[in-house]
């Protein structure tokens, strides 16, 4: 059991590790901290698999796998804290996207912005039919910035992650099995 501020990280067998983000309090949002462990988290286990054969994703609480962005955070920033947080977060998403261990995003609740991405960057991800999807950093003039405009397009074709992403709209989890989002 490794010790962390934003995150639950436990291996509930030998060759299993689950980690949780630990944010319910604001819907799992993805701030500095969270990323920095996140990818400190995964980059250490990408060096030492110790055993480890799959790792599973997912988020505190039973509404919202990850809000996405603290943007409350993100308000305070400046532009060389912006930039320190967005390196950041790229290294935390490539982090995900480059594992070697098969990582499945357990999709309790709603994923939207940096959560869908997360989904996104995971080799397999399994969704309660309750949950909702969206790039909805969009709406504020901001761009999927951890890779979804590229593994968006990859699950559910050019065309369709064009409007997912340039509309914001929210999808239902249906429609993420339907298109290739889930797996299940």
């Amino acid at each position: 059991q490794d010790s962390f501020e934003t995150i639950l990280c436990c291996r509930p067998s030998d060759h299993i590790l689950q980690i949780t983000l630990n944010r319910p309090e604001v819907g799992n949002a993805l701030n500095t901290k969270m990323g920095e462990e996140l990818r400190d988290l995964f980059t250490h286990y990408a060096t030492h698999p110790n055993d480890l054969r799959c790792v599973v994703m997912t988020g505190a609480g039973d509404r919202i796998f990850c809000g996405g962005g603290d943007l409350k955070q993100r308000n305070g920033m400046g532009t060389d804290a912006w930039l320190a947080q967005h390196r950041i977060f790229e290294q935390f998403y490539w982090s995900m996207i480059e594992f070697p261990i098969p990582l499945i995003c357990a999709v309790n609740g709603h994923a939207f912005g940096g959560g869908l991405e997360m989904v996104m960057a995971a080799d397999f991800a399994y969704g309660v039919p309750a949950a909702k999807f969206a790039f909805t950093e969009t709406k504020i003039g901001i761009m999927p910035g951890g890779g979804g405009t590229q593994t968006m397009p990859r699950a559910v074709g050019e065309r369709r992650a064009k409007e997912l992403i340039f509309s914001a709209k929210p999808f239902t989890a249906d429609d993420a099995l339907t298109w290739g989002v889930l797996n299940r």
